[in-house]
Protein backbone atom coordinates (compact mmCIF):
# COMPACT_ATOMS: atom_id res chain seq x y z
CA UNK A 1 0.00 0.00 0.00
CA UNK A 2 0.95 3.21 -0.92
CA UNK A 3 2.37 5.83 2.14
CA UNK A 4 -0.37 8.70 2.34
CA UNK A 5 2.33 11.20 2.37
CA UNK A 6 3.73 10.82 -1.09
CA UNK A 7 0.31 10.26 -2.47
CA UNK A 8 -0.17 14.17 -0.60
CA UNK A 9 3.41 15.09 -2.51
CA UNK A 10 2.01 14.22 -5.58
CA UNK A 11 -1.18 16.10 -5.49
CA UNK A 12 0.94 19.13 -4.82
CA UNK A 13 2.77 18.23 -8.04
CA UNK A 14 0.12 18.65 -10.28
CA UNK A 15 -2.33 20.41 -8.13
CA UNK A 16 -0.64 23.30 -5.88
CA UNK A 17 -3.27 24.97 -4.14
CA UNK A 18 -2.84 28.35 -5.39
CA UNK A 19 -2.08 27.26 -9.62
CA UNK A 20 -5.82 28.69 -9.88
CA UNK A 21 -8.48 30.42 -8.19
CA UNK A 22 -11.57 29.13 -10.09
CA UNK A 23 -11.52 25.66 -10.98
CA UNK A 24 -13.15 23.99 -13.73
CA UNK A 25 -15.04 20.41 -12.84
CA UNK A 26 -12.86 19.54 -15.90
CA UNK A 27 -9.51 20.50 -14.82
CA UNK A 28 -9.88 18.58 -11.66
CA UNK A 29 -10.55 15.79 -13.44
CA UNK A 30 -7.46 15.88 -15.44
CA UNK A 31 -5.24 16.55 -11.99
CA UNK A 32 -6.97 13.73 -10.20
CA UNK A 33 -6.32 11.38 -13.80
CA UNK A 34 -2.90 12.43 -13.74
CA UNK A 35 -1.83 11.82 -9.79
CA UNK A 36 -3.65 8.29 -10.09
CA UNK A 37 -1.84 7.34 -12.72
CA UNK A 38 1.43 8.47 -11.25
CA UNK A 39 1.00 6.84 -8.07
CA UNK A 40 0.00 3.53 -10.24
CA UNK A 41 -3.45 3.76 -9.51
CA UNK A 42 -6.29 2.31 -11.59
CA UNK A 43 -8.97 5.07 -11.66
CA UNK A 44 -12.20 3.08 -12.48
CA UNK A 45 -10.75 -0.25 -10.77
CA UNK A 46 -10.17 0.09 -6.69
CA UNK A 47 -9.55 -2.35 -4.98
CA UNK A 48 -11.79 -2.78 -1.92
CA UNK A 49 -8.93 -2.65 1.23
CA UNK A 50 -9.69 0.16 3.55
CA UNK A 51 -6.12 2.08 3.32
CA UNK A 52 -6.50 1.97 -0.65
CA UNK A 53 -10.07 3.54 -0.59
CA UNK A 54 -8.94 5.94 1.44
CA UNK A 55 -5.73 6.64 -0.50
CA UNK A 56 -8.22 7.32 -3.72
CA UNK A 57 -10.50 9.56 -1.34
CA UNK A 58 -7.04 11.59 -0.49
CA UNK A 59 -6.32 11.97 -4.16
CA UNK A 60 -10.34 12.66 -5.63
CA UNK A 61 -10.90 15.11 -2.51
CA UNK A 62 -7.56 16.76 -1.91
CA UNK A 63 -7.06 17.56 -5.81
CA UNK A 64 -6.52 22.04 -5.44
CA UNK A 65 -6.81 21.64 -1.56
CA UNK A 66 -4.96 23.38 0.89
CA UNK A 67 -1.73 21.76 2.13
CA UNK A 68 -2.64 21.88 5.96
CA UNK A 69 -6.04 20.05 5.85
CA UNK A 70 -4.10 17.49 3.31
CA UNK A 71 -1.51 17.29 5.62
CA UNK A 72 -3.71 16.65 8.47
CA UNK A 73 -5.89 13.79 6.40
CA UNK A 74 -2.43 11.76 5.58
CA UNK A 75 -1.49 11.03 9.01
CA UNK A 76 -2.51 7.53 10.21
CA UNK A 77 -4.13 8.38 13.72
CA UNK A 78 -6.56 10.07 11.18
CA UNK A 79 -7.68 7.26 9.09
CA UNK A 80 -8.57 4.99 11.87
CA UNK A 81 -10.12 7.80 13.39
CA UNK A 82 -12.11 8.32 10.22
CA UNK A 83 -12.90 4.59 9.98
CA UNK A 84 -13.87 4.19 13.12
CA UNK A 85 -16.75 6.91 12.93
CA UNK A 86 -17.38 5.06 9.46
CA UNK A 87 -17.89 2.27 10.81
CA UNK A 88 -20.20 2.71 13.73
CA UNK A 89 -22.44 5.99 11.46
CA UNK A 90 -20.88 8.49 13.89
CA UNK A 91 -19.53 11.39 11.86
CA UNK A 92 -19.50 13.29 14.62
CA UNK A 93 -17.21 11.37 16.94
CA UNK A 94 -14.93 11.91 13.62
CA UNK A 95 -14.81 15.44 14.20
CA UNK A 96 -14.44 15.37 18.01
CA UNK A 97 -11.44 12.86 17.74
CA UNK A 98 -9.70 15.26 14.96
CA UNK A 99 -10.07 18.52 17.23
CA UNK A 100 -8.40 16.33 20.25
CA UNK A 101 -5.69 15.46 17.92
CA UNK A 102 -5.02 18.63 16.57
CA UNK A 103 -5.12 20.21 20.27
CA UNK A 104 -2.25 17.98 21.03
CA UNK A 105 -0.41 18.73 17.64
CA UNK A 106 0.18 22.50 17.34
CA UNK A 107 1.96 22.89 14.45
CA UNK A 108 -1.05 21.16 12.41
CA UNK A 109 -3.24 23.03 14.82
CA UNK A 110 -1.42 26.83 13.31
CA UNK A 111 -1.25 25.47 9.69
CA UNK A 112 -5.41 24.77 9.56
CA UNK A 113 -6.14 28.16 11.16
CA UNK A 114 -3.72 30.00 8.73
CA UNK A 115 -5.34 28.35 6.04
CA UNK A 116 -8.49 29.86 6.82
CA UNK A 117 -10.81 26.66 5.52
CA UNK A 118 -13.83 25.75 6.87
CA UNK A 119 -12.92 22.62 9.31
CA UNK A 120 -16.09 20.73 9.93
CA UNK A 121 -17.32 21.60 6.13
CA UNK A 122 -13.80 19.73 4.66
CA UNK A 123 -14.34 16.72 7.30
CA UNK A 124 -17.84 16.68 5.75
CA UNK A 125 -16.58 16.53 2.41
CA UNK A 126 -14.16 14.30 2.70
CA UNK A 127 -16.39 11.96 4.21
CA UNK A 128 -18.91 12.15 1.35
CA UNK A 129 -15.72 11.44 -1.24
CA UNK A 130 -14.94 8.79 0.81
CA UNK A 131 -18.81 6.86 0.46
CA UNK A 132 -18.17 7.88 -3.34
CA UNK A 133 -15.36 5.88 -3.43
CA UNK A 134 -16.70 2.98 -1.69
CA UNK A 135 -19.20 2.89 -3.69
CA UNK A 136 -17.71 2.28 -6.81
CA UNK A 137 -15.73 -0.78 -5.31
CA UNK A 138 -19.21 -2.21 -4.68
CA UNK A 139 -18.26 -3.99 -1.53
CA UNK A 140 -20.36 -5.05 1.45
CA UNK A 141 -17.23 -4.21 3.58
CA UNK A 142 -18.46 -0.14 3.30
CA UNK A 143 -22.58 -1.02 3.47
CA UNK A 144 -24.70 -0.16 4.99
CA UNK A 145 -23.17 3.84 4.15
CA UNK A 146 -23.08 6.11 6.87
CA UNK A 147 -25.19 8.80 7.08
CA UNK A 148 -22.29 11.34 6.55
CA UNK A 149 -24.01 14.71 6.74
CA UNK A 150 -22.03 16.56 9.88
CA UNK A 151 -25.22 19.60 9.61
CA UNK A 152 -22.39 22.38 8.49
CA UNK A 153 -25.10 23.33 5.35
CA UNK A 154 -27.72 21.81 4.06
CA UNK A 155 -27.01 18.78 1.78
CA UNK A 156 -28.49 20.53 -1.32
CA UNK A 157 -27.13 23.90 -0.96
CA UNK A 158 -23.15 22.76 -0.37
CA UNK A 159 -21.74 22.80 -3.67
CA UNK A 160 -23.46 26.45 -3.92
CA UNK A 161 -22.47 27.63 -0.76
CA UNK A 162 -18.52 26.61 -1.42
CA UNK A 163 -18.33 27.95 -5.06
CA UNK A 164 -19.89 31.63 -3.98
CA UNK A 165 -17.43 31.46 -1.03
CA UNK A 166 -14.47 30.09 -2.54
CA UNK A 167 -13.27 33.68 -3.65
CA UNK A 168 -15.32 35.95 -1.24
CA UNK A 169 -13.88 39.46 -0.08
CA UNK A 170 -15.09 42.62 0.83
CA UNK A 171 -18.72 43.44 1.25
CA UNK A 172 -17.93 45.22 4.94
CA UNK A 173 -20.44 47.48 4.37
CA UNK A 174 -22.65 44.89 4.28
CA UNK A 175 -22.30 42.75 6.78
CA UNK A 176 -21.80 45.74 9.19
CA UNK A 177 -25.67 46.63 8.35
CA UNK A 178 -26.83 43.42 8.73
CA UNK A 179 -25.08 43.18 12.14
CA UNK A 180 -25.93 46.13 13.54
CA UNK A 181 -30.39 45.66 12.70
CA UNK A 182 -29.71 42.27 13.98
CA UNK A 183 -28.53 43.66 17.36
CA UNK A 184 -30.51 46.79 17.70
CA UNK A 185 -33.81 44.47 16.88
CA UNK A 186 -35.68 42.51 18.84
CA UNK A 187 -36.74 40.57 15.70
CA UNK A 188 -37.40 41.28 12.33
CA UNK A 189 -36.30 40.70 8.32
CA UNK A 190 -33.38 42.63 6.68
CA UNK A 191 -33.11 42.59 2.82
CA UNK A 192 -30.35 43.01 0.66
CA UNK A 193 -31.14 44.23 -2.83
CA UNK A 194 -29.16 44.36 -5.78
CA UNK A 195 -29.08 43.78 -9.81
CA UNK A 196 -28.00 40.34 -11.33
CA UNK A 197 -24.38 39.50 -10.39
CA UNK A 198 -23.73 42.24 -7.67
CA UNK A 199 -23.18 39.60 -5.41
CA UNK A 200 -25.85 39.11 -3.53
CA UNK A 201 -26.13 35.03 -3.48
CA UNK A 202 -22.19 35.62 -2.29
CA UNK A 203 -23.31 37.65 0.68
CA UNK A 204 -26.05 35.22 1.60
CA UNK A 205 -23.71 32.23 1.57
CA UNK A 206 -20.91 34.23 3.38
CA UNK A 207 -23.20 34.98 6.11
CA UNK A 208 -24.49 30.89 5.96
CA UNK A 209 -20.42 30.15 6.06
CA UNK A 210 -20.02 32.40 9.26
CA UNK A 211 -22.83 31.88 11.38
CA UNK A 212 -23.71 28.16 10.34
CA UNK A 213 -27.55 29.16 10.20
CA UNK A 214 -31.11 27.64 8.40
CA UNK A 215 -31.01 28.90 5.00
CA UNK A 216 -32.82 28.25 1.61
CA UNK A 217 -31.49 29.26 -1.81
CA UNK A 218 -34.01 29.68 -4.36
CA UNK A 219 -32.99 28.51 -8.00
CA UNK A 220 -35.21 29.45 -10.68
CA UNK A 221 -33.11 27.53 -13.33
CA UNK A 222 -33.36 24.30 -11.42
CA UNK A 223 -37.19 24.63 -10.39
CA UNK A 224 -36.22 24.99 -6.90
CA UNK A 225 -37.80 27.99 -5.91
CA UNK A 226 -41.93 26.88 -4.54
CA UNK A 227 -43.01 27.66 -1.08
CA UNK A 228 -43.93 23.96 -0.35
CA UNK A 229 -39.97 22.94 -0.79
CA UNK A 230 -38.77 26.29 1.16
CA UNK A 231 -41.14 25.20 3.84
CA UNK A 232 -40.47 21.42 3.92
CA UNK A 233 -36.72 21.78 3.73
CA UNK A 234 -36.54 24.41 6.14
CA UNK A 235 -39.09 22.62 8.70
CA UNK A 236 -36.08 19.93 8.60
CA UNK A 237 -33.51 21.98 9.21
CA UNK A 238 -35.22 23.43 12.49
CA UNK A 239 -36.74 20.00 13.86
CA UNK A 240 -33.24 19.07 13.73
CA UNK A 241 -31.78 22.17 15.04
CA UNK A 242 -33.80 22.42 17.96
CA UNK A 243 -35.35 19.09 18.60
CA UNK A 244 -38.71 20.15 17.89
CA UNK A 245 -41.72 17.61 18.88
CA UNK A 246 -45.19 17.32 16.92
CA UNK A 247 -43.59 19.40 13.85
CA UNK A 248 -43.49 16.86 11.12
CA UNK A 249 -46.81 18.91 9.76
CA UNK A 250 -46.32 22.48 11.49
CA UNK A 251 -46.50 25.55 9.02
CA UNK A 252 -44.08 28.28 8.88
CA UNK A 253 -45.68 30.33 11.80
CA UNK A 254 -45.79 26.83 14.03
CA UNK A 255 -42.67 26.00 13.46
CA UNK A 256 -40.86 30.20 14.45
CA UNK A 257 -42.55 29.92 17.12
CA UNK A 258 -41.95 26.43 18.71
CA UNK A 259 -37.58 27.33 17.30
CA UNK A 260 -38.14 30.83 19.39
CA UNK A 261 -39.01 28.95 22.45
CA UNK A 262 -36.03 26.86 22.31
CA UNK A 263 -33.85 29.69 21.71
CA UNK A 264 -32.92 30.75 25.62
CA UNK A 265 -31.57 33.93 24.83
CA UNK A 266 -29.93 33.43 21.50
CA UNK A 267 -31.23 34.14 17.83
CA UNK A 268 -32.54 32.33 14.98
CA UNK A 269 -31.47 33.85 11.75
CA UNK A 270 -32.76 32.33 8.61
CA UNK A 271 -31.10 33.14 5.13
CA UNK A 272 -33.52 33.29 2.31
CA UNK A 273 -31.78 33.83 -1.33
CA UNK A 274 -33.58 35.18 -4.18
CA UNK A 275 -36.52 36.31 -3.71
CA UNK A 276 -37.35 37.41 -6.89
CA UNK A 277 -36.95 33.65 -8.32
CA UNK A 278 -40.07 32.23 -6.38
CA UNK A 279 -42.85 31.07 -8.58
CA UNK A 280 -45.94 31.37 -6.43
CA UNK A 281 -49.68 32.36 -7.29
CA UNK A 282 -51.99 34.61 -5.53
CA UNK A 283 -51.02 37.49 -3.78
CA UNK A 284 -49.72 36.46 0.16
CA UNK A 285 -46.43 36.92 0.90
CA UNK A 286 -43.89 35.28 -0.99
CA UNK A 287 -43.24 31.36 0.20
CA UNK A 288 -45.96 32.64 2.57
CA UNK A 289 -43.09 34.65 5.21
CA UNK A 290 -45.50 35.79 8.27
CA UNK A 291 -46.30 39.39 9.07
CA UNK A 292 -45.17 39.07 12.25
CA UNK A 293 -42.26 37.43 13.84
CA UNK A 294 -41.56 35.54 17.23
CA UNK A 295 -38.96 37.66 19.40
CA UNK A 296 -35.42 36.35 18.72
CA UNK A 297 -36.61 35.37 14.57
CA UNK A 298 -35.16 36.85 12.38
CA UNK A 299 -34.78 36.57 8.38
CA UNK A 300 -31.81 37.54 5.96
CA UNK A 301 -33.72 37.88 2.62
CA UNK A 302 -31.96 38.88 -0.76
CA UNK A 303 -33.53 39.78 -4.27
CA UNK A 304 -33.45 41.89 -6.89
CA UNK A 305 -35.06 45.52 -7.22
CA UNK A 306 -38.83 45.26 -7.11
CA UNK A 307 -41.57 47.38 -7.44
CA UNK A 308 -45.01 47.48 -4.90
CA UNK A 309 -46.91 44.98 -7.43
CA UNK A 310 -43.49 42.74 -7.04
CA UNK A 311 -42.91 42.98 -3.39
CA UNK A 312 -45.12 40.56 -1.76
CA UNK A 313 -43.81 41.42 1.47
CA UNK A 314 -46.28 42.82 3.83
CA UNK A 315 -45.61 43.07 7.54
CA UNK A 316 -46.93 43.90 10.86
CA UNK A 317 -46.61 47.07 12.21
CA UNK A 318 -44.31 45.95 14.80
CA UNK A 319 -42.10 43.77 12.80
CA UNK A 320 -39.17 45.87 12.53
CA UNK A 321 -37.72 46.38 8.72
CA UNK A 322 -34.66 47.25 6.77
CA UNK A 323 -32.81 46.96 3.88
CA UNK A 324 -29.67 47.73 1.83
CA UNK A 325 -29.70 48.39 -1.78
CA UNK A 326 -26.86 48.29 -3.51
CA UNK A 327 -27.70 49.71 -6.76
CA UNK A 328 -28.22 53.05 -4.54
CA UNK A 329 -25.37 55.62 -5.56
CA UNK A 330 -24.42 55.52 -1.64
CA UNK A 331 -22.54 52.12 -2.53
CA UNK A 332 -21.54 52.24 -5.53
CA UNK A 333 -17.74 53.68 -4.20
CA UNK A 334 -17.66 51.12 -1.70
CA UNK A 335 -18.81 48.08 -4.06
CA UNK A 336 -16.48 49.19 -6.74
CA UNK A 337 -13.55 48.90 -3.89
CA UNK A 338 -14.99 45.37 -3.38
CA UNK A 339 -14.57 44.68 -7.15
CA UNK A 340 -10.77 46.05 -7.16
CA UNK A 341 -10.40 43.63 -4.36
CA UNK A 342 -11.53 40.49 -6.12
CA UNK A 343 -9.69 41.49 -9.17
CA UNK A 344 -6.43 42.15 -7.21
CA UNK A 345 -6.72 38.73 -5.16
CA UNK A 346 -7.26 36.51 -8.45
CA UNK A 347 -4.28 38.27 -10.04
CA UNK A 348 -2.32 37.36 -7.32
CA UNK A 349 -3.31 33.73 -7.86
CA UNK A 350 -3.28 33.36 -11.49
CA UNK A 351 0.02 33.13 -12.95
CA UNK A 352 -1.34 32.79 -16.46
CA UNK A 353 -3.02 35.99 -15.93
CA UNK A 354 -0.47 38.22 -14.48
CA UNK A 355 1.69 37.47 -18.15
CA UNK A 356 -1.15 38.22 -20.03
CA UNK A 357 -0.66 41.86 -18.37
CA UNK A 358 2.68 41.67 -18.72
CA UNK A 359 3.20 40.55 -22.58
CA UNK A 360 0.74 43.49 -23.29
CA UNK A 361 3.07 45.93 -21.06
CA UNK A 362 0.06 46.86 -18.65
CA UNK A 363 0.73 48.00 -15.38
CA UNK A 364 -1.53 45.79 -12.85
CA UNK A 365 -2.84 49.19 -11.40
CA UNK A 366 -4.31 49.97 -14.64
CA UNK A 367 -5.38 46.63 -15.50
CA UNK A 368 -7.31 46.51 -12.18
CA UNK A 369 -8.60 50.03 -12.95
CA UNK A 370 -10.19 49.41 -16.47
CA UNK A 371 -11.44 45.99 -14.88
CA UNK A 372 -13.51 47.21 -12.71
CA UNK A 373 -14.96 50.05 -14.91
CA UNK A 374 -15.48 47.51 -17.20
CA UNK A 375 -17.23 45.20 -14.87
CA UNK A 376 -19.83 47.97 -14.12
CA UNK A 377 -19.42 46.40 -10.48
CA UNK A 378 -21.26 43.01 -11.71
CA UNK A 379 -19.03 40.07 -10.33
CA UNK A 380 -20.67 37.59 -12.47
CA UNK A 381 -18.68 39.21 -15.12
CA UNK A 382 -15.46 38.99 -13.41
CA UNK A 383 -16.32 35.27 -12.84
CA UNK A 384 -16.38 35.03 -16.55
CA UNK A 385 -13.89 37.25 -18.27
CA UNK A 386 -11.06 36.88 -15.91
CA UNK A 387 -10.72 33.02 -16.17
CA UNK A 388 -11.32 33.74 -19.20
CA UNK A 389 -8.47 36.11 -20.30
CA UNK A 390 -5.95 33.93 -18.32
CA UNK A 391 -7.04 30.57 -20.32
CA UNK A 392 -6.37 32.44 -23.53
CA UNK A 393 -9.80 32.78 -24.89
CA UNK A 394 -8.85 36.97 -24.98
CA UNK A 395 -5.69 37.02 -27.29
CA UNK A 396 -6.35 38.73 -29.69
CA UNK A 397 -8.04 41.88 -28.06
CA UNK A 398 -6.75 44.69 -26.30
CA UNK A 399 -7.47 45.79 -22.64
CA UNK A 400 -9.83 48.38 -24.19
CA UNK A 401 -11.06 45.70 -26.43
CA UNK A 402 -12.70 43.75 -23.77
CA UNK A 403 -16.49 43.48 -23.68
CA UNK A 404 -18.23 46.45 -21.55
CA UNK A 405 -20.14 45.11 -18.71
CA UNK A 406 -22.22 41.58 -18.35
CA UNK A 407 -24.63 41.58 -21.29
CA UNK A 408 -21.89 42.92 -23.88
CA UNK A 409 -19.57 39.65 -22.03
CA UNK A 410 -22.54 37.14 -22.58
CA UNK A 411 -22.68 38.55 -26.67
CA UNK A 412 -19.38 39.13 -27.25
CA UNK A 413 -18.54 35.18 -26.52
CA UNK A 414 -21.33 34.12 -28.03
CA UNK A 415 -20.75 35.62 -31.19
CA UNK A 416 -16.88 34.99 -30.84
CA UNK A 417 -17.61 30.84 -30.74
CA UNK A 418 -20.10 31.68 -33.68
CA UNK A 419 -23.02 30.52 -32.03
CA UNK A 420 -24.97 32.21 -34.94
CA UNK A 421 -23.59 30.03 -37.57
CA UNK A 422 -25.90 28.00 -39.39
CA UNK A 423 -23.26 25.14 -38.34
CA UNK A 424 -23.97 25.35 -34.96
CA UNK A 425 -27.67 25.29 -34.46
CA UNK A 426 -28.25 21.91 -32.78
CA UNK A 427 -25.63 23.60 -30.18
CA UNK A 428 -27.82 26.31 -29.48
CA UNK A 429 -30.46 24.14 -29.00
CA UNK A 430 -29.39 22.24 -26.23
CA UNK A 431 -28.74 25.56 -24.68
CA UNK A 432 -32.40 26.56 -25.27
CA UNK A 433 -33.17 22.94 -23.73
CA UNK A 434 -32.14 23.96 -20.45
CA UNK A 435 -34.22 27.24 -20.72
CA UNK A 436 -37.14 25.81 -21.87
CA UNK A 437 -36.70 23.01 -18.99
CA UNK A 438 -36.96 25.17 -16.37
CA UNK A 439 -35.49 23.12 -13.97
CA UNK A 440 -32.51 20.38 -14.10
CA UNK A 441 -32.01 18.24 -16.87
CA UNK A 442 -30.45 14.38 -17.45
CA UNK A 443 -27.70 14.50 -20.27
CA UNK A 444 -30.08 11.27 -21.38
CA UNK A 445 -32.83 13.45 -21.73
CA UNK A 446 -31.16 16.10 -23.82
CA UNK A 447 -30.02 13.28 -25.88
CA UNK A 448 -32.96 11.20 -26.42
CA UNK A 449 -35.08 15.06 -27.09
CA UNK A 450 -32.73 15.89 -30.07
CA UNK A 451 -32.06 12.52 -31.48
CA UNK A 452 -28.43 13.14 -30.87
CA UNK A 453 -25.37 10.91 -29.57
CA UNK A 454 -25.08 11.86 -25.51
CA UNK A 455 -20.97 11.67 -26.21
CA UNK A 456 -21.52 14.93 -28.42
CA UNK A 457 -24.49 16.52 -26.12
CA UNK A 458 -21.85 16.44 -23.26
CA UNK A 459 -18.96 17.90 -25.29
CA UNK A 460 -21.47 20.80 -25.70
CA UNK A 461 -22.07 21.49 -22.26
CA UNK A 462 -18.53 20.58 -21.21
CA UNK A 463 -17.94 23.79 -23.92
CA UNK A 464 -20.10 25.59 -21.71
CA UNK A 465 -19.31 24.50 -18.54
CA UNK A 466 -18.56 27.97 -16.75
CA UNK A 467 -22.44 29.00 -17.58
CA UNK A 468 -23.97 25.00 -16.99
CA UNK A 469 -23.82 24.01 -13.71
CA UNK A 470 -23.62 19.75 -13.82
CA UNK A 471 -24.79 17.48 -10.53
CA UNK A 472 -24.32 13.89 -10.41
CA UNK A 473 -27.16 12.04 -9.34
CA UNK A 474 -24.91 8.97 -7.29
CA UNK A 475 -27.89 6.97 -6.77
CA UNK A 476 -29.52 7.49 -10.38
CA UNK A 477 -25.91 7.29 -11.75
CA UNK A 478 -26.47 10.47 -13.82
CA UNK A 479 -25.72 13.98 -14.72
CA UNK A 480 -28.10 17.04 -14.05
CA UNK A 481 -27.40 20.03 -15.64
CA UNK A 482 -28.85 23.52 -14.89
CA UNK A 483 -27.97 27.11 -15.81
CA UNK A 484 -25.54 28.31 -13.60
CA UNK A 485 -26.67 31.76 -13.15
CA UNK A 486 -30.59 33.85 -14.08
CA UNK A 487 -28.44 36.44 -15.80
CA UNK A 488 -27.51 34.19 -18.65
CA UNK A 489 -30.87 32.24 -18.31
CA UNK A 490 -31.98 35.67 -19.16
CA UNK A 491 -29.75 36.33 -21.85
CA UNK A 492 -30.55 32.51 -23.87
CA UNK A 493 -34.37 33.47 -23.35
CA UNK A 494 -33.50 36.96 -25.07
CA UNK A 495 -32.08 35.71 -28.21
CA UNK A 496 -35.38 34.54 -28.78
CA UNK A 497 -36.44 38.11 -30.21
CA UNK A 498 -34.50 37.17 -32.86
CA UNK A 499 -35.87 35.64 -36.01
CA UNK A 500 -33.52 32.76 -36.02
CA UNK A 501 -33.98 32.39 -32.42
CA UNK A 502 -37.54 32.15 -32.19
CA UNK A 503 -37.35 29.48 -34.88
CA UNK A 504 -34.76 27.47 -32.74
CA UNK A 505 -37.09 28.03 -29.92
CA UNK A 506 -39.63 27.02 -31.68
CA UNK A 507 -37.95 23.63 -32.85
CA UNK A 508 -36.65 22.70 -29.41
CA UNK A 509 -40.66 22.99 -28.42
CA UNK A 510 -41.74 20.68 -30.91
CA UNK A 511 -38.99 18.37 -29.93
CA UNK A 512 -39.40 18.22 -26.03
CA UNK A 513 -43.30 18.28 -26.50
CA UNK A 514 -43.04 15.24 -28.86
CA UNK A 515 -40.20 13.40 -26.36
CA UNK A 516 -43.37 13.97 -23.53
CA UNK A 517 -46.07 12.33 -25.18
CA UNK A 518 -43.68 9.48 -26.31
CA UNK A 519 -43.06 9.14 -22.38
CA UNK A 520 -46.61 9.12 -21.38
CA UNK A 521 -47.60 6.89 -24.31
Amino acid sequence: MIEFAVITSVIKKYAPQASQIIIKQAQKNEAVIKVLQELKLNPTQIIDDVDTVYAYTLVKYGVFKPEAILNLLREKVIKDFFWDAYSNNAGFGFVENTKKFLNQNSELKTQIIHSKVNFSAELEEFGETFIAVAKQTKSSKYQPYPDWNLDVYPKEFKALIFEKTRLFCGRDFVFKAINKFFATQPKGYFTVIGDAGMGKSAIAAKYISMIKCPCYFNVFAEGRNKPEQFLANIRQQLIKRYALQNAENADLRTLLQKASEELKGQKLVIVVDALDEVEQAGNSNLLDLPQNLPDGVYFLLTRRPYNQETKRLTLSPDTPVDELDLTKSDYIAASQEDIKEYIQLFLQNDPQLKTWISDRHILEETFIQEIAVKSENNFIYLRYLLPGISEGKYNDLTLKGLPQGLQDYYTTHWQRIGMDNESNEQKVKILYILVERGEAISLSMIAEILDEDEYNVKSVLNDWVEYVTPTVNVEEGKTYYSIYHRSFLEFLKGQDKLGKGRKLFREVNKSMAEYMLKEMA
